[in-house]
Parts: C-alpha cells; sequence; structure tokens
C-alpha cells in the first residue's frame, strides 16, 4: 500500500460512479447482459465500484481480490452450469477484473479475459464508459457462445442489473 494509492482513491469521490455510470449506461449494461445471455447459457454480472475504503487500502486489498469476493458473495459460482462470471470495475484505479466460474475456466483461458480487461481499461481511460462496458459485455458474449451456446433450456439464474458498489 502506498500513499499515492491511498490519495487516488480519496481522490474520486462517490459522485463520479454516477456521473460515468447514469441510468442510461447502467440501463444499457443491463439490456447488453440480457441480450447477450441471450446467445449462451453463461451468467453475466457487471460490478462497479468507486474506491476502496481507507481499511481495505491498508489491508493490501487488490481489485482481483475484491472481484473474487465478490463472484463469491453474489453465488455466481452456484450456477446450474458453473457459467457465471464476473465484470468487476474499480474505478478508482479503472482497474477491470473478470472472475469465471469452474465451468468457464475450463475451457476460456485467464489470458482471453485479461485482454479483454485491457481493452475495457483503454477505454475507460479515454472516457468512453459506456462504450467500453458494452464491448466488454460483447467481448464475453463472443467467448461464452463458442464454448457455451444457448439451448432450448436456458434459464436466467442471476440478476442482469448491474450493481454499484
Amino acid at each position: 500500500m502506498t500513499l499515492k494509492r491511498i490519495l487516488k482513491h480519496w481522490q474520486m469521490p462517490i459522485c463520479h460512479v454516477g456521473q460515468h455510470f447514469g441510468p442510461s449506461t447502467l440501463a444499457a449494461i443491463e439490456r447488453a447482459i440480457g441480450e447477450s445471455e441471450n446467445e449462451h447459457r453463461g451468467e453475466i454480472r457487471f460490478i462497479i465500484e468507486g474506491r476502496f475504503s481507507l481499511l481495505q487500502l491498508l489491508r493490501g486489498l487488490t481489485a482481483r481480490q475484491r472481484a473474487e469476493e465478490q463472484f463469491i458473495q453474489l453465488g455466481l459460482g452456484n450456477t446450474e452450469e458453473h457459467s457465471g462470471i464476473l465484470i468487476y470495475l474499480l474505478l478508482a484505479e479503472r482497474q477491470v477484473e473478470i472472475v469465471a466460474d469452474s465451468g468457464i475456466s475450463a475451457k476460456v483461458g485467464q489470458a482471453e479475459w485479461d485482454a479483454l480487461c485491457q481493452r475495457m481499461s483503454l477505454a475507460f481511460a479515454d472516457g468512453r464508459y459506456q462504450a467500453g462496458a458494452i464491448a466488454g459485455i460483447a467481448g464475453a458474449t463472443t467467448l461464452l457462445s463458442q464454448h457455451f451456446p444457448a439451448r432450448l433450456r436456458n434459464p436466467n439464474e442471476l440478476e442482469d442489473a448491474p450493481l454499484v458498489l
């Protein structure tokens, strides 16, 4: 943990989440997830977190660790085919993490998810928040459609609306 990291988080007002991910952007993300899940059997959740608390920073919490915590807390590992994925954005650091359940990880390597995260991070760094989020969902759709194509029975097991922490 460094002072620079603490300052980065505390210079990120909570209202910035709403400025970059307002109601229309959140609705677009929800629609994109719903449309995506019609094309495959994966279950996508999208989380946006503005910043970490001082305690989280002092503990040295990373965006990856937080994404893994949220994956477990939201029950993404409890889907019927172990096909849940979490797209997590830590806005203060513009850090994107994708955590995939075991069914998906057996078919899609972490390197592919990391490349998608990097593309999203570049869009966010350019201030293209909605475009970056939608492109990330589209990239996940492509990967999931290849390995988990939709079937006649394709229940929606998880909430499609993005979660803002």
